[in-house]
């Protein structure tokens, strides 16, 4: 099969697609500051590049603080034994500290029947580099940065859609408030909840909170509903179970929640044209009201005042200005009440 043509923009879907399909560029530069994405890319060359029986003969994996360039190059140098294609793939590639411009050389004449992949990862890669240009004009690089706290519930969706179910905007929300972007561990928790589920189900807060313990009541995003609310009843009930479970709601995600909350709450009594609030928020529309309400509640003088509360409960919790006696729970406390009234 004839090796495809480089793209020059390609998403991840596409990219695991035409792994899967083994349209393959002659080399890879996968890179970026997530490394979920790397180790999912990776993990598709190892699982569909090689058939398995013979990975022994066509498969090498390299890893950049064990290896050189030139060995590299060499690994990628010999044709399939058994395969149609073989597969060399350096992970941790950011070890490779020097000869990187041999790539170019590399690509003036690559291996038909090779593919090469560089998963390189934790810092960006100099685009100014001739191998950077040379992989970019003849082979593929794909890279990924981090998501935005608001681009994870739909990441959410998408790989729940994926693995054949579906998910409430409620749902895939209450999953990144509470678990954050660490990617890996959204992953995790996910994968416990397909285990209980039939093709097609939908998962609501209910199976959240049955299959990964957040509590579909008890929650931050809960708590910012009811701050913007000034709901005084339903967020005392939400500190205070929050006091009482102080590992499950550490007061150092908290306070990030809120923050970003009434960050977004100020930016929505500033909009010229609130029909633009969910582009302007990089929220769900379907959030759009909670974040309206807020505003009527709450003043822009106000809103900065609690910005200030929050800051200073912050330092409070590292040991700063706080005299050792109050305690994270007791902190938020004091910061709610402080918020709402």
């Amino acid at each position: 099969m004839v090796m495809a043509a480089a793209k020059k923009q390609i998403t991840e879907s596409q990219l695991l697609a035409d792994i899967k399909a083994q349209q393959f560029a002659p080399v890879y530069l996968i890179t970026g500051e997530e490394n979920y994405f790397i180790d999912t890319v990776s993990d598709f060359f190892e699982q569909f590049v090689v058939p398995e029986e013979f990975r022994d003969f066509d498969q090498t994996v390299l890893y950049g603080y064990d290896s050189d360039m030139r060995q590299v190059l060499s690994a990628a140098g010999h044709f399939p034994m058994m395969a149609p294609y073989q597969l060399v793939l350096v992970k941790e590639a950011q070890g490779i500290s020097k000869d990187w411009d041999l790539v170019e050389a590399y690509l003036q004449n690559p291996p038909e029947r090779t593919v090469l992949v560089f998963c390189y990862r934790h810092k960006k890669f100099d685009k100014r580099t001739k191998a950077y240009k040379a992989i970019a004009d003849k082979g593929l690089v794909y890279e990924r940065a981090k998501l935005y706290e608001s681009q994870l519930p739909t990441w959410i969706a998408e790989r729940v859609n994926e693995a054949g179910y579906s998910i409430t905007q409620k749902g895939a929300m209450l999953i990144a408030e509470c678990i954050g972007n660490d990617l890996q561990k959204v992953m995790g928790e996910l994968t416990k909840v397909f285990i209980s589920l039939h093709p097609g189900d939908v998962i609501n807060e209910d199976v959240i909170e049955r299959n990964i313990g957040i509590s579909k009541e008890y929650n931050v995003f809960e708590l910012q509903t009811a701050i913007g609310r000034r709901d005084v009843v339903r967020c005392n009930r939400i500190v205070n179970h929050f006091a009482a479970n102080p590992k499950d709601n550490p007061i150092q995600m908290v306070l990030p929640s809120i923050y970003n909350y009434l960050v977004k709450v100020m930016i929505y009594l500033q909009l010229p044209d609130k029909a633009e609030a969910a582009s302007a928020l990089k929220v769900n529309p379907y959030f759009v009201g909670d974040y309206a309400t807020a505003a009527s509640n709450y003043t822009l003088g106000k809103l900065a005042t609690c910005i200030g509360y929050i800051s200073e409960a912050d330092l409070r919790s590292k040991g700063i200005r706080n005299s050792g006696t109050v305690t994270d729970g007791e902190l938020l406390k004091e910061l709610i009440f402080k918020i709402i009234h």
